[in-house]
């Protein structure tokens, strides 16, 4: 691992997707039957995304509830977990670049006592790096999320 053996993450939520028969406009692709409208949804996921800046590798996590910090910590959670043993032991810095949207904020409590609670669970510093108002698309999982539009909408 270069950099000093920091892994430099970058991190966003997207809206919540409605899952289930829907179209737009009442128009599909092909010979599909699917609802005009998508009232009366049920089933909602937040995707979560997460680039490992060093290996260029995207990670999309959905999740169940609201984009909240808790989403948010979870994903980060999941993608600790995910990496191998001997990853997890070179690791001496993580740096998370993010923007600075209300379930993220260095102000949200909430947020902040479950990324320190993260920290000693995994026992290594976490430092959030805040891109300034109006500058997130130069965050590098900005980049993804136009890429990946069409997959979720397969889903």
């Amino acid at each position: 691992m270069s950099a000093g053996n920091v892994k430099r993450l970058s991190l966003d939520c997207k809206a919540t997707v409605k899952i289930g028969e829907f179209s737009r406009g009442g128009l599909t692709r092909g010979d599909n039957r699917a609802s005009d409208h998508d009232r009366g949804c049920t089933e909602k996921y937040v995707p979560g995304g997460i680039v490992d800046e060093e290996r260029g590798a995207l990670t999309i996590t959905f999740g169940s509830s609201s984009k909240t910090s808790d989403c948010i910590v979870d994903t980060i959670a999941a993608q600790w977990d995910a990496m191998h043993d001997q990853e997890k032991a070179d690791t001496s810095l993580i740096q998370i670049t993010m923007d600075n949207g209300p379930e993220s904020s260095g102000r949200r409590t909430q947020f902040l006592s479950r990324m320190v609670q993260r920290a000693d669970v995994i026992n290594k510093p976490i430092q959030l790096l805040y891109y300034p108002p109006y500058h997130s698309t130069d965050n590098p999982i900005e980049r993804c999320w136009g890429n990946t539009s069409k997959v979720t909408l397969c889903l």
